[in-house]
C-alpha cells in the first residue's frame, strides 16, 4: 500500500476523526568480533552469561565505515568512518541519557500531558518527561528488537507494538541499517496489523559532532523556512519565519552560543532529500539527510546535564510530524488496518 499521507484534519479535531536481552563481551572495534553478526556473550568470574544493559551489539563494516546497532531501542550506538566516532555515544553496558541514538515511535518529541482524544477517545500515555508534564518520544526505547536479517554490512530488527494503556493500537516495525558507498541508511517500515486505524509519527535521535571540544565553533544548516514558537513546557503554540532571526540556518552559518532546542518545518527537499549539516570550517563535515516523508526536524544543541561536556554535539532529529501531533494533527499519519508506510534518513561524513 502506498505510504500514507499525513493527515490534513483541522487543527482542533485532527484526531477526534479519526523490551532476554542476551549480552555481548566483545565492544564495537575490538578484535575477535565478526562484523556483521552479534558480538558473542560476555560473563561474569563465575562463568555465567551476564546481561549488558543495551543487549547485544550487532556491528556492521563496510570499506572504511564500522557501525554499532543494539537490540535494546533498535538503536544507532556508534557510528565511526576512517577511525573516528561521528556520534556521542556510550558504552554498551550503560543506558545512555538524552535519547543517544534512539528510535523515537509510534511519536517523537511531545505529547502535551501525555494526553490525546483519537476517534472520540480520550487517551492518557505515561508521563515520561513528569517535569514538563509531557510524554516524551514514544514506547520503544528499552524494548528488546529482534534481528530478522543480517549481513556483514547491513541488519534488519524488527518489534511488534502491542495495545497498551494511552496507545491501543497494534504497530509492526521493521528498522534496517544499511552502510553504503554513500555513508549510513536508516530504512523504517511501519505496519498496522490491529483492527483498528492508529494514530502514528517517527523520529530519530543521532547527536553527531565534528570532533571540536564544542560545537560552537561549527557552522550549521538546516534546510527549513519555519520554526516552531512554544512555550515554557517546550509545546507548540504556533509558528513563525526564521527570515531575520537568530534561528535562520537555511545558509551555513556559525552557531556560536546560539542555543537551540527548536522544532523546524517548511525543509526544502532536493532531489528527495533535505539535507541539514555540521561542520568545522575546513575540516570534517556532517550531514543528516531524510527523504520526504519527513518533513520536520528538531535542534538541540546538548545545553544540558548528564555528565556530558555541553555542546558537545548537536541533535538533528529527522521527524515525520510536528511535536505535539496527536493533539494537533499537524504532520500526523493515521495508519488504517493492513497499510504501511515507509520512510529513510540517513548520515554522510566528509573530511
Amino acid at each position: 500500500m502506498e505510504t500514507p499521507q499525513p493527515n490534513r484534519l483541522p487543527r482542533r479535531a485532527a484526531l477526534a476523526a479519526g523490551l532476554a536481552a542476551t549480552t555481548v563481551g566483545v565492544v564495537a572495534g575490538q578484535a575477535g568480533a565478526e562484523p556483521g553478526a552479534p558480538d558473542q556473550q560476555d560473563a561474569d568470574q563465575s562463568g555465567t552469561a551476564r546481561t549488558l544493559a543495551t543487549g547485544r551489539q550487532f556491528e556492521l563494516a563496510s570499506g572504511q565505515q564500522r557501525a554499532v546497532v543494539t537490540e535494546v531501542g533498535g538503536r544507532l550506538r556508534s557510528w565511526r568512518v576512517r577511525g573516528r566516532e561521528v556520534l556521542l555515544t556510550h558504552g554498551a553496558d550503560e543506558l545512555g541519557d538524552s535519547y543517544l541514538g534512539h528510535v523515537l515511535l509510534p511519536w517523537p518529541n511531545r505529547i502535551d500531558h501525555g494526553r490525546y482524544t483519537f476517534n472520540g477517545v480520550e487517551q492518557q500515555t505515561p508521563l515520561t518527561e513528569p517535569g514538563r508534564d509531557c510524554a516524551l518520544h514514544g514506547l520503544v526505547s528499552w524494548v528488546p528488537w529482534v534481528p530478522v536479517a543480517q549481513r556483514r554490512d547491513r541488519v534488519r530488527l524488527a518489534y511488534v507494538l502491542h495495545p497498551q494503556y494511552g496507545y491501543p493500537f497494534t504497530l509492526s516495525f521493521q528498522i534496517e541499517y544499511a552502510l553504503t558507498g554513500d555513508g549510513l541508511r536508516v530504512t523504517l517500515t511501519a505496519r498496522n496489523v490491529g483492527t483498528a486505524a492508529a494514530p502514528f509519527g517517527a523520529g530519530y535521535h543521532p547527536y553527531v559532532q565534528v570532533g571540536s571540544r564544542t560545537i560552537d565553533s561549527a557552522l550549521l544548516t538546516i534546510p527549513a523556512d519555519t520554526y516552531y514558537t512554544v512555550n515554557d513546557r517546550l509545546i507548540p503554540t504556533g509558528k513563525a519565519s526564521v527570515a531575520g532571526t537568530p534561528l535562520d540556518f537555511r545558509t551555513p552559518r556559525l552557531l556560536g552560543d546560539t542555543k537551540l532546542d527548536t522544532a523546524y518545518t517548511g525543509l526544502s527537499h532536493v532531489d528527495g532529500e533535505a539535507v541539514a549539516a555540521l561542520e568545522l570550517p575546513g575540516g570534517p563535515r556532517v550531514e543528516v539527510w531524510m527523504d520526504e516523508t519527513h518533513r520536520y526536524v528538531q535542534a538541540y544543541t546538548d545545553d544540558g546535564q548528564n555528565g556530558r561536556p555541553n555542546r558537545a554535539g548537536i541533535t538533528l532529529e529527522p521527524m515525520t510530524c510536528a511535536p505535539n501531533s496527536f493533539n494537533t494533527g499537524d504532520g500526523l499519519i493515521v495508519l488504517e488496518p493492513g497499510q504501511r508506510y515507509q520512510g529513510s534518513w540517513g548520515l554522510r561524513a566528509t573530511g
